[in-house]
């Protein structure tokens, strides 16, 4: 008889007031008892509904099956046949919106905890599992991919499961993408995603750093040094700005910048040469999880007032719901229907506050969210001295400048169908890259399918 309790285990956490000073994981994890007893309350339907919810089309119920009858290493074999970085997904997925969503017991009370079983079973064999590796046998075909974030990861690691020699071209100094540059570590541990990356070396992917693909190499060179098919999964680096006067003043970054800094040069850290601005008032300009990311990380070196502000209101904000109580429980403050006209700067060029105009939420849009309009008259003025805005990212276009025969979309996003097929013989992409920024799972969903496909091509040559 399956554990019937209507509300899911409870995650243990670190206490608000205390994390939001160090950048120490959030989350602290299932013990193997509460994963146990999380697991059981699976009802192991046949019909399987929450699969229908995965990009990677994990075998949901199979895992947790195992995960209750005490076989962890059991329930990682069946994770890792469709996903190739479980510790990451499990961490940073939106499971409420994809495989919970979809679970039975969500109908009437609170779905399983898919995301923090699979974390789980992951963490569990990091320090628990087997560590031998079976390498593919070689099929004397080899491959590129540009960019090792978690679509180029994914396409690497399904493509060399089947015998290609593979290596990845990443433009930073360190493997990992916007999972090492974008998420911090009180959400993501770096040691995790490096564990996953190792996973992928030890069957032989090679990873070339400070490759900037489209400038120390172009697409044509890699198909001149031996490359059958190239996947690219290059992301969505380059970011939106608003276009509002005073951008240009001292104190105000992109959320992309300032999270760099955090996450990948490790700014916070003491000893560190990375310089990070040290703000007292700041305000988030986004409602995304990259908004709650920068809100989160000007907290913890000390901001006394981080604000979010947003032109719709709290039922629209994007970012994940648990990020936003997160948030909240640490001391950001959210300022809803509120969106900036004007940074205001002193005479040294320093930001030192931010004139808004309160909103309110007019018919529908395109998207069917609520269009936010101006109340007039409303204007009024924030006392800030950092700005960071975090409204959305778009592709590098230096792939597409230097690359014949590619084509993109009005945003600089390329076209690639389903499969991640693209306009040019040979070349896939998936990720970012295609859809602009989106979630990590659907960009490794895209990495997958791209490895199906670029195995097909190249074995009916």
């Amino acid at each position: 008889m399956p554990n019937m309790n209507p509300k899911k285990m409870d995650m243990p956490l670190q206490d608000p007031n205390v994390r939001n000073k160090n950048f120490d994981e959030v989350a602290l994890g299932y013990t193997l008892e509460q994963a146990m007893e999380e697991a059981d309350r699976c009802l192991q339907c046949k019909h399987k509904p929450c699969m229908n919810g995965c990009p990677v089309a994990v075998d949901i119920p199979g895992f947790i099956g195992k995960v209750k009858d005490g076989d962890m290493e059991a329930a990682y074999k069946i994770i890792k046949e469709t996903s190739s970085l479980p510790a990451v997904c499990g961490r940073v997925c939106p499971q409420e919106s994809q495989c919970e969503e979809k679970c039975v017991r969500g109908i009437k009370h609170e779905s399983v905890g898919i995301g923090r079983l699979e974390r789980f079973v992951a963490d569990y064999h990091i320090a628990n599992g087997s560590t031998d590796v079976v390498i593919p046998t070689s099929n004397g075909h080899k491959v590129a991919i540009v960019g090792a974030g978690p679509a180029g990861l994914t396409c690497a690691g399904d493509i060399a499961n089947k015998g290609y020699d593979v290596t990845i071209f990443e433009a930073l100094h360190k493997a990992g993408g916007v999972l090492v540059y974008g998420i911090p570590e009180f959400r993501l541990p770096k040691a995790i995603v490096q564990k996953e990356i190792d996973g992928l070396k030890a069957i032989g992917v090679k990873v070339e750093t400070n490759m900037v693909i489209g400038k120390v190499l172009e697409i044509d060179e890699l198909f001149e040094m031996g490359y059958e098919s190239i996947f690219i999964g290059s992301g969505a680096g380059l970011p939106n700005f608003m276009n509002l006067e005073g951008e240009n003043l001292k104190g105000v970054f992109s959320a992309n910048e300032y999270l760099t800094r955090f996450n990948l040069m490790k700014a916070y850290e003491t000893g560190v040469d990375t310089p990070i601005f040290k703000a007292k008032r700041a305000a988030i300009i986004g409602g995304g999880n990259v908004a709650m990311d920068a809100a989160r990380c000007a907290k913890r070196v000390g901001c006394e007032e981080v604000y979010i502000v947003y032109r719709r209101g709290m039922d629209e904000l994007p970012a994940r719901r648990e990020e936003v109580e997160h948030a909240e429980e640490e001391g950001i403050i959210f300022k809803t229907l509120t969106n900036p006209v004007r940074i205001l700067g002193d005479e040294n060029g320093n930001c030192i506050g931010m004139e808004c105009v309160e909103m309110e939420l007019g018919e529908a849009d395109d998207s069917g969210r609520r269009r936010p309009v101006i109340k007039e008259g409303s204007n009024f003025v924030m006392d800030i001295d950092c700005m960071i805005m975090s409204i959305g990212t778009s592709p590098n276009p230096l792939i597409l400048s230097t690359t014949d025969g590619l084509d993109a979309n009005k945003w600089g996003c390329l076209i690639a169908d389903e499969d991640g097929k693209t306009s040019r013989e040979g070349v896939y992409a998936g990720g970012d890259a295609v859809t602009g920024a989106a979630t990590v799972i659907l960009a490794m969903g895209a990495g997958k399918d791209a490895a199906k496909a670029m195995d097909e091509y190249i074995q009916s040559k």
